[in-house]
């Protein structure tokens, strides 16, 4: 005689393809710090018309599709600068930000791209109108769309060769 009873407190499991759409969408987006020789980041500022007009920020952007976050920082560099990286880029930190401006999380992945060339030209995109060096203390009356915070603790990682993990672009 059978005497098992049907549990009734099993949550009911998903198909694979319905359970991937309750998952959180992330935007992910990639950022390239070059130094000059006096340690200075360039910085581009956004043109008018861009979400983000007049604030300035590290070369850098969304993913495309199957792209992943190291082959994005060269694309973004080279679209937004005309600036080819040879050698390797190396990681320096990523900032995870829950909401920014309204479209859900975004997870910025951050490469040290290595020293500017003496007397290296930038191209700008349509996207931005200017480009500059800043030594940090230069920063901190320049409107950012990176925080003060997070850019220094990222200049900070490119010249010792560690890793900063941000939230909100602050340390945790």
């Amino acid at each position: 005689m059978d005497t098992t009873v049907p549990a009734t407190d099993v949550q009911r499991v998903l198909p694979r393809d319905e359970w991937v759409r309750t998952l959180p969408q992330t935007i992910v987006a990639s950022c390239v710090l070059l130094l000059d020789a006096e340690d200075r980041m360039l910085l581009l500022r956004y043109a008018d018309g861009q979400p983000a007009a007049g604030l300035w920020g590290l070369p850098g952007g969304m993913l495309d599709h199957g792209e992943d976050p190291v082959g994005a920082a060269r694309r973004e560099l080279h679209e937004e600068t005309g600036i080819s990286l040879e050698g390797d880029l190396r990681f320096i930190g990523y900032d995870h930000r829950a909401d920014v401006l309204g479209t859900g999380p975004v997870l910025d992945f951050y490469f040290h791209g290595g020293r500017l060339a003496p007397g290296q030209t930038v191209r700008h995109s349509g996207e931005h109108d200017q480009d500059d060096l800043f030594a940090l203390s230069d920063l901190e009356s320049t409107p950012l769309t990176t925080p003060l915070p997070a850019l220094t603790a990222l200049h900070r990682a490119a010249l010792t060769g560690t890793v900063v993990c941000l939230r909100e672009g602050l340390s945790p």
